[in-house]
């Protein structure tokens, strides 16, 4: 059953989906999961998809709205900042070890693509996750922003020109400015790993929604630009780490490197013939994979 919560996290409510199997006994309390959203993602795309699978299979399972996405506060809106979303995560966290139906000592937490590097960010200081995971993981941002300006130092200096005067042009009471999340598959300089994109983000028959915008705050690039999990995903041993990719994902290589980096116990799990994107919501793939994290969490949790 899908429940409607609210939960503080740094002075914003954040809006949420919890989701509790049907056959929940009275008095008893079950593992718990924080399912993260990619980047610009919201509750009602993939993560609540992933929710609603692994509570399918015994889980009780959290999808939320970041702060300044969906339906939850905070202003301005669209703020990409993976230091403030790795907050919200615990937060979340916070949120499942005060319910009654949830075992405190038994809380996990995976992210898809951006959600994927967020998440194992905030498990290395966290230690109430006692297990975490991430589907077509984007582990660091600083390297996909470098694909994406060629290593061209004029580029970069140009978009932070342009970031610091959007942020003087707020400050003086103007409008917050914005950018696109998501470029069309030709547009140059778009990184092969989100050429996939517009075909979930644009389709409502897939991750198209009312409340999901194509926009970014201009200034969020500040931290995008110096974002790296693989900075602390050492911290996460000695609890389990699984990393879940596709054979055909653009994001494989960011995966291998992140399993390199991390201490053990660890797993890296290719789905063979999938691409990033089709973890999100491909029948097939989706499957596979959410048999491959309810084994991971009963074992971990």
């Amino acid at each position: 059953m899908k429940h409607d919560v609210h939960f503080p996290s740094d002075g914003s409510s954040l809006a949420g989906h919890l989701y509790v199997p049907d056959d929940l006994r009275p008095g008893e309390r079950r593992p718990a999961i924080v399912t993260v959203s990619p980047g610009s993602g919201i509750k009602e795309q993939t993560s609540g998809r992933y929710a609603d699978e692994l509570c399918r299979r015994g889980f009780i399972a959290l999808a939320f709205d970041h702060r300044s996405y969906g339906e939850s506060e905070g202003y301005p809106r669209f703020d990409e900042n993976p230091y403030a979303k790795a907050e919200d995560i615990k937060n979340a966290v916070s949120f499942l070890g005060n319910r009654a139906e949830v075992n405190a000592e038994k809380i996990g937490a995976m992210g898809v693509c951006g959600g994927g590097g967020y998440t194992p960010y905030a498990a290395a200081t966290d230690r109430r996750i006692k297990a975490v995971a991430t589907v077509s993981g984007m582990t660091n941002n600083r390297a996909s922003f470098e694909e994406m300006t060629g290593g061209d130092p004029s580029v970069t200096q140009a978009m932070l020109d342009a970031s610091s005067s959007a942020r003087q042009a707020f400050s003086r009471g103007e409008p917050a400015q914005y950018g696109p999340v998501i470029l069309p598959a030709d547009s140059p300089g778009t990184p092969e790993v989100f050429r996939e994109s517009p075909d979930y983000y644009f389709d409502d028959n897939r991750g198209g929604h009312p409340r999901w915008e194509n926009k970014v705050l201009a200034w969020s690039l500040e931290r995008q630009m110096t974002f790296n999990a693989l900075d602390a995903i050492h911290l996460i041993a000695p609890r389990p780490l699984l990393l879940v990719v596709g054979t055909e994902s653009a994001s494989r290589e960011q995966n291998e490197l992140a399993y390199a980096a991390a201490g053990e116990p660890k797993e890296l799990e290719l789905i063979r013939g999938a691409s990033h994107i089709d973890l999100y919501d491909v029948d097939r793939y989706v499957t596979q994979v959410v048999d491959r994290l309810s084994e991971f969490f009963t074992k971990s949790l």
